[in-house]
């Protein structure tokens, strides 16, 4: 792993999703559980964030500081992508300090949401 470096994630997200996170939230608001015009779930914000902290742990990241921007939203049926950039290594005795940025984009392209991490990897 070195800085520059990129790893992504995608995932679709499907209306039990939305549904089992309500429940396991406690996050039951109206326009998560009530279908829109089209049908479709509009995804937790807080589920969609998965995404980037998936990439974490494969890493064994333990966070420190989570930035989240959320900038449209998801709906159940969508495919989001998420790419993590390592933008800072550090070492740190038996510890390696890690900055990232993220950005995750649905299916048509579109950036729903961004982002930024610092924390640490136990060497």
């Amino acid at each position: 792993m070195k800085v520059g470096d990129v790893v992504s994630w995608e995932r679709t997200f499907t209306e039990e999703d939305v549904r089992r996170f309500a429940e396991y939230s406690g996050d039951v608001g109206e326009h998560h559980l009530r279908p829109d015009e089209s049908g479709r779930l509009m995804v937790h914000g807080l589920l969609t964030a998965t995404l980037p902290t998936k990439v974490g742990g494969d890493i064994n990241f333990i966070a420190r500081q989570l930035t989240f921007r959320f900038l449209r939203p998801v709906y159940s049926g969508d495919t989001v992508r998420c790419e993590v950039k390592i933008e800072g290594l550090t070492e740190a005795g038996p510890y390696t300090q890690l900055k990232s940025s993220w950005v995750c984009r649905n299916q048509h392209g579109k950036e729903v949401m961004n982002g930024e991490a610092e924390g640490v990897i136990k060497i």
